[in-house]
C-alpha cells in the first residue's frame, strides 16, 4: 500500500532547473522514475540533464510559446517512446503590479505560462493516457489562487483557473483511471525568496501557522504522493501546503 516506487514510469516536470520543479524532479528520480525535465535556455536544459545524472534527460521550452511547447513534448515522447505516466505542470512566471496599471503584455504572458500552456500539455497527454487508462496530471497552483494577493490580479487569475480547469478536468477523465490534481503552495524558501532580508523573512513567517517556510521538498513530496498508488482515489482535489496559512 505504502508504495512509493515508480521504477519503469515516465515523469514530466516543467519548469525543472532550479526551485520547486527541480526537487520534484530529483525526488522522482530517486524513486525510480525516469525524469523529463523543462527549461528556457539550453544552460538549463544541460543542467537538468546533469542533476538526473542518467536518470533523465532536460529539454528547452518556452511556455509562452504554443510551438514551443508541443516540440518540446513530441521531442519528449521520441525520446522516452512512451507518453508520460505523470505529468507535473510547474513552469510560472510572475508579471507583479497593480491592476491599474498592468500592461496588456504582462497579463497575456502570465495567463499563457500559467494556465494556457499547462492546458495544452494535459491535452497533449490526455488521449494517450485515456488508451492507457491510466494517467496522473498534477497542476502547481498557488495559495494565491485561492486567497488572491494585491498586485498579482494576472498571477491569481490564472492559478485560479488552473484549480477550476484542474476540478473540471478530473470529472471528465476519472472514469478512465487519470487522477487530475492540484498543490498550492503558501511560502516557499526558494533561489528567489533568498533574497529577502531576515526582517522581511520573519515577517513572511510570523503570519504562517507553522512558523516557518516550506522547502521544495516539502511541495515535491506532496507530488510524489499524488503520482502514487496511494492517492489512486484522490482526484479534483487541491493539496494545500502552505503550513496552515490557508484553511479550507
Amino acid at each position: 500500500m505504502f508504495n512509493l516506487d515508480f521504477t519503469g514510469k515516465v515523469v514530466f516536470v516543467t519548469g525543472a532547473s532550479r526551485g520547486i520543479g527541480k526537487a520534484i524532479a530529483m525526488n522522482f528520480a530517486e524513486h525510480g522514475a525516469t525524469v523529463y525535465g523543462t527549461a528556457t535556455s539550453e544552460k538549463g536544459a544541460q543542467g537538468i540533464t546533469e542533476y538526473l545524472n542518467g536518470k533523465g534527460q532536460g529539454f528547452v521550452m518556452n511556455s509562452l510559446d504554443k510551438e514551443s511547447v508541443e516540440k518540446c513534448f513530441n521531442e519528449v515522447l521520441s525520446v522516452a517512446g512512451t507518453c508520460p505516466d505523470v505529468l507535473v505542470n510547474n513552469a510560472g512566471i510572475t508579471r507583479d503590479g497593480l491592476f491599474m496599471r498592468m500592461k496588456d503584455a504582462d497579463w497575456n504572458d502570465v495567463l499563457q505560462c500559467n494556465l494556457f500552456a499547462c492546458v495544452q500539455l494535459a491535452k497533449l497527454c490526455v488521449t494517450p493516457m485515456m488508451k492507457k487508462r491510466a494517467g496522473r496530471i498534477i497542476n502547481i497552483a498557488s495559495i494565491v489562487g485561492q486567497d488572491g494577493n494585491a498586485g498579482q490580479c494576472n498571477y491569481s487569475a490564472a492559478k485560479a483557473g488552473l484549480i477550476g480547469f484542474s476540478k473540471s478536468l478530473a470529472k471528465e477523465v476519472g472514469s478512465r483511471g487519470i487522477t487530475v490534481n492540484c498543490i498550492a503552495p503558501g511560502f516557499v524558501a526558494t533561489d528567489m525568496t533568498a533574497a529577502l532580508n531576515e526582517e522581511q523573512l520573519k515577517a513572511w513567517t510570523n503570519t504562517i501557522p507553522l512558523k516557518r517556510a516550506a522547502t521544495a521538498d516539502d511541495i515535491a513530496a506532496s507530488a510524489l504522493f499524488l503520482a502514487s498508488d496511494m492517492a489512486s482515489y484522490i482526484t479534483g482535489s487541491t493539496i494545500d501546503v502552505n503550513g496552515g496559512l490557508h484553511c479550507n
